[in-house]
């Protein structure tokens, strides 16, 4: 699959996993680095490769996962975990992908801290921040 940043100085090439999923986020730094939830599909770090000299910035933004965004337009990249087996592993942001169809939804996690402003429909997994931080302790 295809994908770029806004102004497109972020373009890339990735290749999913049989069965990969796009999840939701409903954390405060999901929130807030996105404006509402944030849909992301696993990545495995040899998985995606961004053209030479993409502008990408990074800052660490939890105790294992640092954000990254473009340079040039500011566009929402992904986040990285930093620490643990999954050290290295990226979540991308959904809406970069050109053809983003086809990728099955998989569930929402820090549904607790989710406003209660909207929901998600159907029948999908929902992890708490419990749940979900206990999650990422377990593969850290």
């Amino acid at each position: 699959m295809k994908g770029s940043c806004v102004c497109g100085a972020c373009r890339f090439e990735v290749a999913l996993a049989p069965g990969t999923k796009f999840h939701a986020c409903h954390c405060e730094t999901c929130r807030r680095w996105t404006g509402s939830v944030n849909f992301s599909v696993e990545v495995a770090p040899n998985a995606i490769r961004f053209v030479e000299g993409a502008p990408i910035a990074a800052r660490q933004t939890s105790d294992w996962a640092e954000r990254t965004w473009c340079a040039e337009c500011g566009s929402n990249l992904f986040y990285r975990l930093t620490v643990g087996p999954k050290a290295g592993w990226m979540y991308l942001a959904l809406g970069l992908l050109d053809e983003p169809g086809g990728i099955p939804f998989g569930g929402e996690i820090y549904i607790d801290r989710k406003p209660d402003t909207y929901d998600l429909a159907g029948e999908h997994p929902r992890m708490t921040k419990a749940e979900t931080e206990a999650r990422f302790a377990a593969s850290a």
